[in-house]
């Protein structure tokens, strides 16, 4: 999956609900469409300051989630789970961060999370750069410039940057055209993007960015997928890399992520190689329905055979996206992944936080939020102190909240829903 997107095997554009969400009020002459209410954003939870609201300068479509999802629901529920006593031992854990947006009010949420989790430091920023164009590719500012900024606010942060490899990579493009573009990337037709993304990434100054290259290659949702020509995707993905590390001063880390189990094709497939992949990560929600952690660790390709397959290759793993999927409030997936976590200390994980996957930002997981914000609350540097949770405003029992994408909702001014039964018909 990507930004703001469902986590189904197949994706689509996230224009589409923009358009018609936009098309709506248009017509309604107001900016708000007639059966849709405005739903103001949610107070920033105290005491932490929070970054004035950035204002929109290009409006870049996100791509959607990586392996397909469901979009972003209203600004973040927070649940009252109460945090650890001062008296309770923390385990120390790994870099860790939450995918909470693409742009600036991604960025802007990250001191709300950290709030929210007590004072907890979110050394990792995860971002996903827009797929529709190649123009977004080379480095979408609204996307990159907040980002690159948060990172080069403290030494300790580390910046994830998922890339897309083809355009148009949500377009539901049939295997034959895919097989012809990862042809066409294996033989270098594509090269002069990757290396506008890399001089872009050195030019803001955070040339030591993780690079997750052509995500979830394993499944069928993307256009960058791997299965209609394994031999042509590492290939490219060869290419890619030799081209982005010619760029001077770069210090960039690529990272390899397919998503748990088999999909489409076996993701080792499409491994490129030992000298172009520095992390292996793995993209881990709790899918499909009914199946229980434990075989979510056994299963062929699952999370066992992903940590067996880094230490052959004597590389460090990750999980860039992870979170509740298809089993609802799973108290027990939520436990069995950060146990998993704690015994196998990847570099860095970021929970995917909107619905149905999160814990801060959907308010229909609170047994699960309750167990996460447990295990991460409290900062190092200062007492943690528990804090009231964040009042969101209610909506309306006949209203259906409009999941749009941070740079639509800045542009019609707030959070839409859709009343329902506000279409009726009359002879």
């Amino acid at each position: 999956m990507a930004p703001q997107q469902s986590r189904a095997r197949t994706g689509r554009p996230a224009v589409i609900a923009v358009a018609v969400a936009v098309s709506v009020a248009l017509a309604s002459g107001t900016g708000f469409a007639a059966g849709s209410v405005r739903l103001p954003d949610p107070p920033a939870p105290a005491p932490a300051a929070e970054p004035a609201e950035p204002q929109a300068t290009t409006v870049t479509p996100v791509p959607t989630a990586p392996s397909g999802s469901v979009s972003p629901t209203p600004d973040p529920p927070s649940p009252s789970a109460p945090g650890p006593t001062a008296a309770e031992p923390r385990k120390e854990r790994p870099a860790f961060g939450a995918f909470l947006g693409s742009g600036a009010r991604g960025v802007a949420r990250m001191a709300q999370f950290s709030s929210w989790l007590g004072g907890a430091g979110l050394r990792v920023g995860h971002t996903y750069l827009p797929g529709d164009s190649w123009s977004n590719i080379e480095g979408a500012p609204d996307v990159l410039d907040p980002w690159a900024r948060w990172r080069r606010e403290k030494d300790d942060r580390m910046l994830v940057l998922n890339v897309p490899l083809q355009e148009g990579n949500e377009e539901a493009v049939s295997d034959t055209r895919v097989r012809r573009l990862l042809r066409q990337g294996a033989d270098g037709q594509f090269d002069h993007h990757f290396r506008a993304l890399a001089e872009r990434l050195v030019e803001l100054k955070v040339p030591d960015t993780v690079l997750v290259l052509g995500w979830e290659m394993n499944g069928t949702t993307y256009t960058h997928r791997c299965g209609p020509d394994p031999k042509a995707w590492k290939k490219y993905w060869n290419r890619i890399v030799t081209t982005m590390r010619s760029v001077p001063g770069q210090e960039f880390r690529f990272e390899f992520t397919p998503s748990r189990g088999r999909d489409a094709v076996a993701w080792t497939q499409c491994y490129p190689g030992d000298d172009t992949v520095d992390i292996i990560g793995m993209d881990a929600y709790d899918q499909p329905a009914g199946l229980p952690f434990a075989e979510q660790v056994t299963e062929p390709y699952g999370l066992q055979a992903h940590v067996d397959f880094a230490k052959s290759h004597n590389k460090p793993i990750s999980y860039p996206e992870w979170g509740l999927f298809r089993n609802g409030d799973n108290a027990d997936y939520m436990r069995g992944m950060l146990a998993w976590m704690d015994e196998h200390k990847p570099l860095y994980n970021t929970l995917t936080d909107y619905c149905p996957h999160g814990v801060w930002q959907c308010a229909a997981n609170p047994e699960s939020s309750r167990i996460y914000r447990a295990a991460f609350f409290g900062g190092a540097d200062e007492p943690a102190t528990p804090e009231a949770p964040v009042a969101l405003p209610r909506l309306p029992e006949d209203c259906s909240p409009l999941n749009l994408e941070d740079w639509a909702e800045h542009w019609l001014g707030g959070k839409l829903c859709l009343r329902l039964g506000w279409w009726s018909r009359t002879r």
